[in-house]
This record gives structure tokens, sequence and C-alpha cells, in this order.
């Protein structure tokens, strides 16, 4: 635990001294040889956030402590984990035609619906790094979180992480990044990404990752997942749209499914639909 928390204080002050990060492959292997410890250990070494539950419902986040609001989420929930666990999936990304469909709110939404579940440790990794929105979705207020290094290699994880109780950690992205897409389909990237899941023990990662038709982002980091919910928003995305991106994602990984989100006229759910 100790040699976790100096590992990160050590690249931490590097950086704050300004000095060049290392090569790649010496940071990559900064972050592969961190110390052995628990998954247990690994997940207190992550500091804690307390969210806010008004904070969390102005932002349309309904999940924290369940009921009524969060059933559609919970259904959700469901019938992803069951999905995912009959094929022995573990990897979720979560994407949109364009911009302003309401994916990050969806993927907290189900992450917060996953933490009920106590047996269940998932991770919510932002991967939207032209425009992250994660932590103003969360209500969280200044930091110094930028996930991005840690897929450079530059930095060990956990000091780029967050942690709500004992099985819900967030990778958080303060600030836009530069050339996304080639970090995205990265060895190091990879790297970074495997030693997270395995010293964490996760059982579920969901990627909060970018529209498909605003880049090429989200198709530099497809073939990483084992399956994807599309979310479109009504009124705004158009058929053509949905189905251009259905077909392109159907052609490299498992569609779990297409949400139909910002829906004005609907009985129940806040506007959300799932279509697996």
């Amino acid at each position: 635990m100790e040699r976790i928390q100096s590992a990160i204080e050590k690249a931490r002050a590097r950086r704050q001294e300004g000095q060049p990060a290392p090569g790649q492959a010496e940071a990559q292997a900064e972050v592969l040889h961190l110390p052995e410890i628990s998954a247990q250990d690994a997940w207190q070494a992550i500091p804690e956030f307390v969210p806010k539950e008004k904070t969390l419902q102005r932002h349309r986040i309904f999940t924290l402590d369940g009921g009524a609001s969060a059933t559609p989420f919970d259904m959700m929930r469901t019938k992803v984990l069951q999905q995912m666990r009959a094929n022995n999936w573990r990897r979720l990304g979560i994407t949109s035609p364009s911009r302003g469909c309401g994916k990050t709110t969806l993927a907290a939404n189900l992450a917060f619906s996953l933490a009920r579940q106590a047996d269940i440790r998932t991770a919510l990794i932002e991967m939207d790094m032209r425009r992250p929105a994660l932590a103003r979705t969360l209500g969280l207020g200044r930091g110094r979180q930028q996930f991005s290094t840690v897929l450079q290699g530059a930095s060990p994880a956990f000091g780029h992480m967050l942690r709500y109780g004992s099985n819900l950690a967030f990778g958080i992205c303060r600030t836009p990044v530069h050339n996304p897409s080639e970090l995205l389909q990265s060895k190091a990237a990879q790297s970074a990404l495997e030693e997270i899941e395995r010293q964490l023990d996760l059982t579920l990662t969901i990627f909060d990752m970018p529209p498909m038709l605003v880049s090429d982002d989200m198709l530099a980091f497809v073939g990483h997942v084992d399956c994807v919910l599309l979310v479109s928003a009504a009124e705004n995305s158009t058929i053509k749209e949905v189905d251009i991106c259905e077909h392109d994602l159907a052609e490299r990984t498992n569609v779990l499914g297409i949400v139909l989100n910002k829906c004005r006229h609907t009985d129940s759910g806040h506007g959300y639909g799932y279509y697996g």
C-alpha cells in the first residue's frame, strides 16, 4: 500500500518539477511493475469521493440509492449483466452517433446502479478525451486527475482515479487531449488498462467513448471492447445516423443494444428506452 502511494507521489513530483516524462517503454514498465498488492488494498489506494445526491440528480443521475427513478437503469443493468455474463464479456463501450445524446449521463447512471451490487467491481473510464464531461457530470470540484497520462504510460493509475465506496472507480480526464485517436489504439494504453483490470479484479469495465460520427476515436478503440451500447437522442439522431453507426460497430464488435434517449413522449423512465 505504501509503495503504491510512493510511486504515485514520485510521478506527481516529476510532473511538478517540469521534468520530461519517461520514454514510452520506461513509462509502461512503471505501470506494469507496481508492487503486488491485494485487490482490496488496490481499491483503498484510490482516493474516495462522496457524491452529493442533489447535485447528481440535477445532472440527471438517479441511481445512487435506487428507487422508482432508478428503475429504468436498473432494468438496463440487469439485461447488460445477463448478456455479458452469458458471453463471458467484461468490457462495455458506450457511444453515440453525435454530441449531446446523453451517453455520459447514461454511463454514470449504469455505473452507480452496478455499484449497489456489492459483489460486482466496476470501473467507468473516460475515453471521450476531446470533450471530457465525466467530472462535470459527477459534480466534482477542481482536481488534478488526468487519466490520459495513465494511458500514455506516464503515471500510475490510482492517482488519476476516484473511488465511490469499495466497488466503483472512475477514471477522470480534466482537460482535452491532443491526438486521442493515436493514444486509444496504442500498446501503452492497452497495457495500462489490462493492469488496472488485473489489480482491481474488475468484474466489468465501462468506457465512456467518443461519438462515432465526429472523429475516428471510437473506431480506434472499438476492437478492444467486448460489446457496445449505442445511445441515440430522439429528435436529434437520425435513423440514417443510427443505421450507419450500428453497421460500423457490428462489423467490429458486438452491439449489445440501442438506447433511445431524450424521448419526450414516454410514460416512464425519464426518457430512456432500451432495445437489446
